[in-house]
């Protein structure tokens, strides 16, 4: 069984991959985490670096699972999270939701909100 979880450094990803790693211990499962970027940035704090990597990796030692980490670059996360998932025939997506108002949700769209309704395996919500 493989686990991907949709990461980015913050609360939402933090929650989501507690979840993840929870459920790959309970299941014997491996995680892959996926923090993707679309690349259009100069800076783009959704996109783990450094200090921020090797924490995310410390994290996943401890927790005792085998795990893969992947940085992928294309034009929507969404998409690169279920490719990912469909690459590696996932049976869950943890995804971490953050609070956002009504008028941000119709203005902005939701990477969340498109691996909901696209994917072909559950989806695990978490809130932050």
């Amino acid at each position: 069984m493989t686990i991907v979880v949709g990461y980015v450094p913050g609360p939402p990803g933090e929650a989501a991959l507690k979840h993840g790693i929870a459920e790959a211990i309970r299941t014997s499962a491996r995680v892959v985490v996926v923090n993707g970027t679309r690349g259009d940035a100069f800076v783009d704090r959704r996109f783990s670096q450094g200090a921020d990597m090797d924490a995310l990796r410390a994290q996943l030692d401890r927790a005792g699972v085998e795990y893969d980490v992947r940085q992928p670059m294309g034009p929507d996360v969404a998409e690169l999270i279920l490719e990912a998932a469909e690459e590696v025939e996932a049976e869950l997506i943890v995804m971490g939701l953050r609070r956002r108002t009504p008028v941000g949700k119709l203005i902005l769209g939701s990477t969340a909100q498109q691996v909901l309704l696209d994917a072909r395996c559950p989806v695990l919500a978490v809130k932050a």
